[in-house]
This record gives structure tokens, sequence and C-alpha cells, in this order.
């Protein structure tokens, strides 16, 4: 019979998604098949699945941590929001819809049947599910029509454990409302509590632990401390708070802008975890000024954030950089920002805007979304600092709903291979100086990556370095450590414990 666990949080970003992923590894270390779960995400870093289906990022790491493929049915529901008050409807992988949030809450019911059916599907394939909430289950003004917190775990008939997270202050109090609020069939679900993110001596908590399990009556399982572990975030959030934020030195310093609808900035991890480089997001203007390479990141509102750059300054910073010879790189959106022309006639409303006209291309979205993972390869002959990436074979994923077309002096910067055909990608200019693609991930491929890298270190008078990086390695002596700690700090044998002993009827 599946077993399964539920982590639900105190609020938003207490590491739910990681702490999941860690107890991924460790059911996977120790031989379970185990798969991750979460029935509505709201985040704008997604990623495609080997069958071209769309899902939140944090399930397809969650995956990789169980030694899985990433499979669509862990995130039934993706919202990606495209303004404050609406967001597209992703349902199993695919566009079904705009909705703001009212319409949205309204028509959350019609999905439990699916969840419960999708949820099932994946528990009979698996020993261990881990599932995990979204935001808080205390949020009592969306109680009644839940699919993602309490309402979840009891379609899944799990128990649940409470993560809370002391950096941000006022642990034991978020602990206590938060069951305070929840009913009492809700409350007795709850098994264990985990206080995340410490920074300290432990023994300082012990007294307010002893006080906080006595007035709940629900143990606390650990205390896990701010481990340093490279992980990708579920969204943006983390950008708002500087997580993301470098101050070392390093011989490459490169700039990624910061934009109001910034999506998939996870495309970034693979270049800031390479030994010689520095990633910063910026937000003005005068953060470009010394910069080796700018990146134009992708953008679930590609028009909006253009105008944005507009107003904020920072599109005459990226063109004043361009006329310094500083290399400018766009990826999706920030790839359509790059040309002369975006229409729009589907998702802003903003019509027809110029772009920064530094490739000569037009962009036209449309109603249908491209989903798909692809291989490609580098154009050959590329220009300039490029050269040394020229031929490489790269892998990575599509997720857009614009079309560009490359006006006659604009050549591709590679070929996609896609249904036993070959299909250009990008565009790159004669100097090599500004280039753009579709294709996300991009830097998860070594060799390109150190290529690129050791181009910019030859512009500066620096010796290329005689390494590859291989992030995918990397990646998993990550959610080993991230395992490491986690059974340390945590009480994993109670939660085996939990997990065997809690029976529901059916």
């Amino acid at each position: 019979m599946t077993q399964a666990i539920m982590l639900q949080g105190t609020a938003s970003d207490v590491g739910k998604s990681v702490l999941v992923a860690g107890l991924c590894r460790i059911f996977y270390q120790d031989g379970l098949r185990t798969a991750p779960f979460k029935s509505q995400n709201m985040a704008l870093n997604s990623g495609i699945t080997p069958d071209g289906k769309e899902m939140g990022r944090a399930q397809i790491f969650q995956a990789e941590a169980a030694g899985i493929t990433p499979d669509v049915r862990m995130n039934p529901v993706l919202l990606k929001p495209t303004s404050d008050r609406k967001a597209q409807v992703v349902l199993m992988g695919k566009v079904a819809t705009d909705m703001d949030a009212v319409s949205y809450h309204e028509y959350k019911p019609r999905l439990r049947e699916q969840i419960l059916e999708v949820y099932s599907s994946l528990a009979q394939e698996h020993d261990v599910i881990v599932l995990e909430g979204a935001g808080s289950p205390a949020e009592i003004n969306l109680r009644d029509r839940d699919i993602v917190n309490m309402g979840m775990a009891e379609m899944a008939k799990c128990p649940v454990i409470l993560v809370a997270d002391i950096d941000r202050g006022g642990v034991f109090a978020s602990i206590y409302g938060t069951l305070a609020l929840l009913h009492d069939h809700e409350r007795v679900r709850v098994k264990g509590i985990i206080i995340n993110k410490f920074r300290g001596d432990v023994a300082l908590l012990y007294s307010g632990i002893e006080q906080i399990e006595s007035l709940t009556g629900v143990p606390v399982l650990g205390v896990m401390p701010w481990l340093d572990v490279d992980l990708e975030d579920e969204d943006g959030v983390a950008l708002q708070k500087g997580k993301y934020l470098r101050t070392e030195k390093r011989d490459i310093d490169i700039a990624v802008v910061q934009l109001p609808h910034i999506s998939n900035f996870t495309d970034f991890n693979a270049l800031a975890a390479q030994p010689d480089v520095r990633v910063r997001y910026v937000r003005h203007p005068e953060e470009l000024e010394t910069v080796d390479l700018v990146l134009l990141p992708g953008s679930k509102n590609t028009l909006g954030d253009l105008v944005w750059m507009r107003e904020s300054g920072m599109a005459h910073a990226v063109l004043q950089a361009h006329q310094r010879s500083v290399p400018i790189m766009g990826i999706c959106g920030g790839y359509q920002i790059l040309g002369d022309t975006i229409i729009d006639e589907v998702e802003s409303g903003l019509g027809t805007l110029p772009g920064l006209g530094l490739l000569n291309t037009v962009t036209h979205f449309a109603q249908h979304k491209t989903t798909t993972q692809v291989e490609a390869t580098m154009s050959p002959a590329l220009p300039g600092w490029l050269a040394a990436a020229s031929s490489l074979p790269v892998r990575g994923y599509e997720i857009h709903m614009g079309e560009t077309a490359l006006n006659e002096d604009c050549r591709s910067v590679m070929q996609l291979r896609k249904n036993g055909q070959h299909v250009a990608d990008g565009a790159v200019t004669e100097d090599g100086l500004a280039f753009g693609t579709y294709l996300h991930g991009l830097f998860d491929s070594d060799d390109f990556t150190r290529a690129l890298i050791n181009g910019l270190r030859v512009r500066k008078g620096l010796e290329p370095l005689d390494m590859t990086f291989q992030y995918g390695q990397y990646k998993l002596q990550q959610f080993d450590l991230l395992a490491e700690g986690m059974r340390e700090h945590i009480d994993i044998d109670k939660i085996y414990q939990i997990m065997q002993q809690h029976q529901e009827p059916v």
C-alpha cells in the first residue's frame, strides 16, 4: 500500500519545496519508489516534461531528487500570473484559459475529482508520495474550496507535517496561530512540526519548543539549520528577498535584468554555480556599468516588461552597455525584447511596440503555446567571442506563445531538432554582441556554458579555464547534502512511523 506524507507551511516561502525534495531524496536513498505531488502550484518558473507537458520547476527538481523522470501528474494545476489580478491556468500540462482570482476560486471545486484521479494514478506506481501544500492551511477565506492544503490532505487521506520559518521571526506565534485556525478534524491530521531556516545555537529554542508542544499537543520533529545548499527556488519571492544577491568578486560578472514578470530565472542557476562567475539580478540602470554580460530573461508579460524597461531607464542602460561592446543575450521573452518589433494582439492588449532594436527580428504573439523539450546544435562559425561555442550540442526546452521571424540580414544562432527536422532558432548579430534564443535551460549544457564563459574571459584578457563544470553532478551532490542535513536534524524515523501508522477508511 502506498504511504504518503504532506508538508504544509505556516506561510509561503517557508521552505516546503526544499524539504519535500529532501524527503524525496531520503526515501530514494532508502530504496523506495518515491514521487512528489503538488496539486496546485502558482509559479512563473516552469519546465517541460519529455512528452511536452508544462509543470512547475519545483516538482521537476523534486522528481530529480527522487531519481525519477518528471511527470505532469506531479503538478496537475499550474497557475502562471500574467498581472496582479489574472493568471494563465495550465491543466495537466496544457493551457486551459486565463482567469482572475475570483473566477478561479469559483472554478476550483470542478477540479477536485480530476486532481484525486491524477493523484491516485501516481500513487499506484510508487511506494511513497511526498505532497506539498501552498501558502498556508490557515487561509480561512479560501478554506471552503481548498484543493491544495487540508482539502488535498483529506483527498489523499494522509498525515501532515507543518513547516515554520524561524528566519522571518515570530515562529511560535505562526505555529500556534496556524493550528488554532484549523478545524478539529484538520488539526488532528497534523502529526508534527519542523522549524526551518534556523541560525544560531539550537539550545536557545528548547524552552520555546517545550511550550509550543504543550500548547498544541503536536511534537516538534526537528529544527533545520540554514543550510548552504544550492537548490532551485519555486518562484521570484527569493529574488525579492535578495537571496540571489551575490557580493563576492569573481572573474566574470554577469547581470540578469530582474524584470517585474520574470519567469524561469532558474535558467541561470548553472551559470551561478560556475567557479569563476558571479550572477547578479539587477533592477537599477547603474548596476550595468561594470558588467561583462547582460542577460534578459524570460517574461510572462513581455510587452509590460518592455514598457517597464523604458520607464525605469533600464532599456537605455542596456543600449549603453551594448555601445560599450558588452554582449547582450536574451532568452525567450528577453529574446523578443531585443528585436525590432513585437506585435501582441493576444496576451497583453498593448498591441505593437518597438523592441530594443539590437536584433533585426519581428515577433508575433499567437494563441498556440509551444511547449517541448529539444536538442540542438549551435550554428557553425559563430562570430567574435562566441566562436568557441560553434557547432556544440545543447539541450533545453521551449515555453512561449510568440513566433519570431528573422529579417534577411539576421542569422540564426542554433539549429533545433524537432520531429526529425532541423529548425532554425534564435538570432545573432554579425559581431556576436547581441543574440537571443527561445531555449530555456541552455546553460545546463556544460560544454556550451564553459565555452561561453571562456569567451568572456578572453575578452577581459584572462586565460580560459581548461575545465568543464558538471552541473548535473553538482545538483545531485546538493540533493545528497540536503538529505544528509535533514537526517541529522529531523527525526526521519518518526516520519516513517507517522506514515506507517496513519490509516483512514477509504
